[in-house]
């Protein structure tokens, strides 16, 4: 009935889930199986329709029915195919069948993924997948971590067991006294440090011009020899997997000198540190696992989705004393409880698609999954210089720079390329140069994907 206080309220009735349920996969099936078969980028109708959703909020309800067909009808058209095998834009992977099976389940498990009391099964997924995680990667024995929602929040999390463990070296209690007059501490990264860890050093107090620059050679790595000297107070950021080349700091030759000056090293890795899982790219990586934290994604690879970023740190209790969470009515065990190892109190339990991403691959699936969008990545660099371009960097991993000529050129190839819809690539500056990026990373890329967009790029390139 009618509420008595509102009578244009209306009654409540139960919604049929199953029914809601059974449409949305119907419409994500049909999504999926037609997502190759579609421009990668939306027209311009479709961005147009989205007006349909964007008006006021009706004052009556509509049928959960009715909500789904909206949204897969008016805004499913206007989504971009980054789960097709032709999108090479932002070092972005598709997502696994097994991980986006997983979410559904998520999705309709609606567990909290804070503590164990709240959800043993999502804590208890999450925490095997951060084992395997570290054992993929050639992480320290003892380590701990956290799954966040990205490689920027991976990034602040970890830095965050950084800055408490160096102010408490310096007998400073950040948790209780704050940053007001506390010690300072400096930190080193890289010319080419990422957008996203000069974030979350903002994030943390540090600010993004307050760091100390090491200048890098010309594929972006940093040069050992131009580290200033570290100390105790000092923490230093190093890059495995350079966002426009792919390439690698010199770790091995920069790790250990800073840990025997005490300095904490952190490694910003969303998608290089998982070169680790295959025997042919694991010399890449040397000596990275001497650092004392690392920050990766699971989006790029494994292709889990979005909303999944891990941070590991050496000494698990300086992320736990960064990050404890405590109130009488959080009932907490004796075993690891997420909440208090990562910056959220309310989770999403997306450790389950970590998880069962990780799960379907195995360690064998992981490598062949690497190496062979690697070898994409090769296969394009080998059609572009044969062309005649100009491929600015050592394809030593997923990502290729490629000059079309002159700015203007580059400018409008990129743009056709966008505009035609058989692939999608962005453009970024390097060492002055206007380029095109493209980024190898979807599990689902074939030879077929790669052919064709190669003679888009080219056909583009010969148009403009």
């Amino acid at each position: 009935m009618p509420s008595p206080e509102n009578p244009d309220i209306p009654p409540f009735t139960v919604p049929d889930r199953t029914a809601v349920l059974n449409l949305a996969a119907e419409y994500a099936q049909r999504y999926l199986e037609e997502v190759n078969q579609r421009p990668v980028t939306p027209n311009t109708d479709a961005v147009a329709a989205l007006d349909t959703l964007t008006d006021a909020l009706p004052d009556q309800p509509t049928s959960p029915e009715d909500v789904v067909r909206l949204l897969a009808e008016s805004a499913g058209p206007a989504t971009v195919a980054n789960n097709g095998g032709r999108y090479f834009g932002f070092v972005n992977g598709g997502t696994l069948p097994a991980a986006m099976g997983a979410a559904w389940l998520v999705a309709a498990w609606d567990q909290n993924a804070a503590f164990q009391v709240q959800s043993p099964a999502a804590i208890a997924l999450e925490s095997t997948a951060l084992e395997w995680v570290k054992d993929l990667l050639g992480l320290p024995a003892g380590c701990g971590g956290a799954v966040v929602t990205g490689a920027t929040m991976a990034n602040f999390s970890a830095l965050a067991a950084a800055r408490h463990a160096l102010l408490e070296r310096a007998g400073w209690d950040l948790e209780r006294d704050g940053l007001f007059g506390a010690p300072p501490v400096r930190v080193v990264v890289s010319d080419e440090v990422h957008a996203s860890l000069l974030k979350a050093l903002a994030l943390l107090g540090f600010g993004r011009e307050r760091v100390i620059r090491v200048p890098v050679d010309d594929q972006g790595r940093m040069k050992a020899d131009a580290v200033p000297a570290l100390d105790k107070n000092t923490i230093l950021c190093l890059q495995a997997g350079n966002v426009n080349t792919g390439a690698f700091d010199p770790a091995d030759k920069i790790c250990a000198k800073a840990r025997t000056a005490g300095a904490w090293v952190h490694v910003d890795g969303a998608f290089g540190l998982w070169a680790t899982v295959s025997p042919l790219l694991r010399p890449l990586t040397a000596g990275f696992d001497l650092a004392d934290s690392w920050a990766t994604d699971g989006h790029k690879w494994p292709n889990i989705g979005y909303d999944c970023g891990i941070a590991v740190v050496r000494q698990p209790e300086t992320l736990q004393a960064a990050m404890a969470i405590s109130a009488s009515y959080l009932a907490q065990g004796a075993q690891r409880e997420p909440s208090n190892y990562n910056p959220e109190l309310s989770r999403r339990a997306r450790g389950v698609e970590l998880w069962a991403g990780l799960r379907s691959l195995g360690r064998a699936g992981l490598a062949e999954l690497v190496e062979r969008t690697v070898r994409h990545a090769e296969h394009f660099a080998a059609g572009l210089r044969a062309a005649g371009y100009h491929v600015l960097n050592e394809v030593v991993l997923n990502q290729v720079l490629v000059s079309f000529g002159s700015v203007e050129k580059t400018l409008r190839t990129i743009e056709r390329i966008q505009q035609q819809g058989v692939c999608w690539c962005g453009s970024t500056v390097w060492k002055g140069r206007t380029a095109m990026r493209i980024s190898v990373s979807n599990w689902s890329t074939t030879e077929t994907d790669v052919e064709m967009s190669l003679r888009a790029m080219l056909a583009a390139a010969e148009e403009s």
